[in-house]
């Protein structure tokens, strides 16, 4: 069974930081590509950032310059740094893994519970 369990969402004023992690836990043989998805009240969930096994990244333009996805392959964890936070990047962020559980059965992408970010104006 694998698990993705996300943190560092909260309150935070416009111009302001917060630093998102998502670990995934349970039988793991390998994973691949990592994200960060977003989805706030009465809109579609959205992409924020990728990134591959090999450290290639994929932002959104709405969150290019301001935002950092990085993963850390001996932890199973991925990172977004957020900076300069508007009022519109409120939503519930998720995470992604895409997860080998073992090296004979296909990848499977995981979602984590979701955690909220709230930026006030």
């Amino acid at each position: 069974q694998v698990r993705l369990v996300e943190s560092g969402g909260g309150l935070v004023q416009a111009g302001g930081s917060l630093r998102l992690s998502c670990a995934a836990s349970g039988t793991i043989f390998s994973i691949n590509g990592m994200g960060w998805y977003r989805q706030a009240p009465g809109n579609e969930r959205e992409l924020v950032a990728t990134v591959t096994l090999g450290g290639s990244t994929n932002y959104a333009e709405s969150v290019k310059g301001r935002f950092a996805i990085s993963r850390d392959n001996a932890k199973n964890t991925v990172y977004l740094q957020m900076n300069s936070l508007k009022p519109e990047d409120t939503a519930v962020y998720y995470c992604n893994a895409e997860i080998r559980s073992r090296p004979t059965v296909a990848v499977i992408g995981y979602w984590g519970q979701g955690t909220q970010v709230t930026v006030s104006s």
